[in-house]
């Protein structure tokens, strides 16, 4: 590792533990790991998706469903609740030009209550704050022999 952040700045980490404790009062913890899954395979964080896979396997989850978190539009394994979410994970992952389109933001807040979309945005948040620290610090060498 380049450098232990967690070591070097412990404030970061706790605050980001802090937003992922707040997350994680507020939506279910299935979902949590799908969410999670599904940022880290977009920012090609490969400790948190072994982290995240681990964690839902170890909650229960089927292989086959996390398999199928990478191809999640493709997929007959998830919900309505759960492509809802993991739509929201896509636009806020990617935040493009343009956010978050009005007409996910409406099927979000008409699936989720108001207390479950905060849980869910913070959610998200936390798992992208985690990616962003774990991918730049990780050499290419350890990333190649992961």
């Amino acid at each position: 590792m380049r450098m232990n952040l967690a070591e070097v700045a412990p404030e970061v980490y706790r605050a980001l533990a802090q937003l992922d404790g707040y997350a994680r009062e507020r939506i279910d913890p299935t979902l949590a790991e799908l969410v999670n899954l599904r940022a880290s395979v977009l920012n090609n964080c490969a400790f948190c998706v072994d982290l995240h896979s681990s964690d839902a396997l170890k909650r229960g989850e089927s292989a086959q469903r996390l398999f199928a978190v990478a191809v999640w539009r493709e997929s007959r394994f998830f919900t309505d609740t759960e492509r809802d979410a993991l739509e929201f994970t896509d636009a806020v992952t990617r935040l493009g030009e343009h956010g978050v389109p009005d007409e996910l933001w409406e099927r979000v807040t008409a699936t989720f209550d108001q207390p479950q979309v905060a849980g869910l945005l913070a959610q998200i948040i936390a798992i992208n704050g985690f990616n962003r620290i774990g991918v730049p610090l990780e050499s290419a060498t350890e990333r190649r022999l992961r």
